[in-house]
């Protein structure tokens, strides 16, 4: 089992958001993350620090083998956060199963993240 975790300030992705709009979105968010999350600080910075979480449990943070967009962020019915990696990160991480937690208070946003890949 790998875990990960990050946590960020929420004011560092209020300025970014701030001074480069959708464009800043677009740099981490899938188009169905931008549609369907609040595009509230506290909420885009959950999933920046959910990625971060994620990218870290598999061992190789966010660049050449897993990018940003290599990673979809959902919620189920209840409003509980889950991950799918892209088909080609999912080749080079093939996670069996997963467990994301997002949180956010006084001004931090935290995620962790526990994975198990695959044997295959």
């Amino acid at each position: 089992m790998n875990i990960g975790t990050d946590i960020i300030q929420i004011a560092r992705i209020e300025t970014a958001l701030d001074k480069h709009g959708e464009h800043f979105m677009a740099r981490f968010l899938t188009p169905d993350e931008i549609a369907a999350l609040p595009h509230r600080p506290q909420s885009l910075a959950g999933y920046w620090a959910a990625k971060e979480a994620i990218a870290k449990a598999l061992g190789c943070g966010i660049g050449r083998e897993l990018g940003f967009h290599d990673i979809r962020i959902t919620k189920n019915n209840k409003g509980a956060p889950s991950f799918r990696l892209s088909p080609d990160a999912h080749k080079r991480f093939p996670v069996k199963t997963s467990s994301l937690s997002i949180s956010h208070d006084g001004g931090f946003a935290i995620a962790v993240v526990a994975i198990v890949l695959s044997d295959d």
